[in-house]
């Protein structure tokens, strides 16, 4: 009896899984940041702009106390992030994907 629960949990699933992928991308429900308009996507980036500060202090701070690993990690992850703030602003001055490349031949 579990078994055949299991197994049609797992079927049922997969099917959702299925389904999602299968919607076109029109039908998808858009959240975050790339589905915000010009002003707010400039608030957001303010507010990466921000954590990347503070993750630069405390990874300042941290070298200063010896700890190299964890100032090494703080500062990988304010890397991340201005990388991602470049790619948003990429993105909205191009209007193009945030890839930097298209699928569709032109």
């Amino acid at each position: 009896m579990r078994r055949r629960i299991s197994a049609l949990a797992l079927t049922a699933a997969m099917a959702g899984g299925v389904l999602l992928t299968a919607l076109p991308a029109q039908a998808v429900p858009v959240t975050g940041v790339h589905a915000m308009d010009s002003g707010s996507t400039q608030v957001a980036i303010g507010r990466l702009r921000q954590q990347s500060e503070r993750l630069k202090a405390e990874a300042d701070r941290l070298d200063g106390a010896g700890d190299h690993a964890g100032a090494d990690r703080d500062r990988a992850q304010a890397h991340a992030i201005d990388e991602k703030i470049q790619a948003l602003l990429d993105a909205e001055h191009n209007n193009g994907p945030i890839g930097g490349w298209s699928s569709v031949s032109g």
